[in-house]
């Protein structure tokens, strides 16, 4: 199992290969940033968005949290941190794509599909319950479609209904309205198949999603 010691060890060969060879860009990205491209992901260790496109430092500005969602805009009182790191991409980046990207095998989805956390107290799992009740409406869908099931076929439905339900939701920003309208701004939906390394996008016509 990977702790803290070996990945020091990462960061000193990180530090004599990436570092010294990409002194420039370093040097560059220590002025400041301006990727083009925002991806909000899912927190789970297994779908790391540099690796999966393959990009560097620099190049994509990422929130990763549970099953990858992104609430409705809201204006009560809290601390909205996927919303203010939206506001921060949108309006300070100005970045001109959103990728929303789901994955397989998503944990939280599945406790949003089979409800196995309903009424934990914080601390014990209350607080994921509280966060993915936001797929209360994408779980009602799946279920008239696949039953009260724990099904692959259902799993994959809930991974992918929460994407069009984090979609739905940008679209509740005013930023984001605003800027998709005008072209400044392109919203994508996309999942990646842990199983077979896969990547799928949505295709927002179709409402279908296809490999890349």
């Amino acid at each position: 199992m990977t702790d803290f010691a070996h990945m020091l060890s990462g960061y000193r060969r990180f530090r004599e290969t990436g570092w010294q060879q990409q002194r420039e860009r370093w040097s560059a990205l220590s002025e400041g940033q301006s990727p083009g491209v925002m991806i909000i992901a899912c927190s789970d260790s297994r779908v790391d968005p540099s690796q999966i496109f393959d990009t560097s430092p620099g190049e994509i500005f990422v929130v990763r949290n549970v099953a990858a969602l992104v609430p409705p805009y809201e204006t009560t009182p809290g601390h909205h941190g996927v919303s203010a790191a939206l506001e921060f991409a949108v309006q300070v980046l100005k970045v001109g794509e959103i990728v929303v990207m789901g994955h397989g095998s998503c944990g939280g989805c599945k406790a949003a599909l089979t409800g196995a956390l309903k009424n934990q107290p914080p601390g014990q799992g209350g607080f994921i319950a509280d966060w993915i009740e936001l797929l209360d409406d994408a779980r009602a869908q799946v279920v008239a479609t696949h039953g009260e099931s724990e099904t692959p076929e259902a799993q994959r439905a809930m991974e992918q209904e929460g994407i069009r339900t984090s979609l739905a939701n940008l679209r509740t920003f005013p930023c984001v309205q605003e800027k998709e309208r005008s072209g400044a701004l392109r919203l994508i939906g996309a999942f990646f198949a842990i199983s077979d390394g896969v990547l799928h996008v949505l295709n927002e016509t179709t409402d279908s999603f296809a490999p890349a």
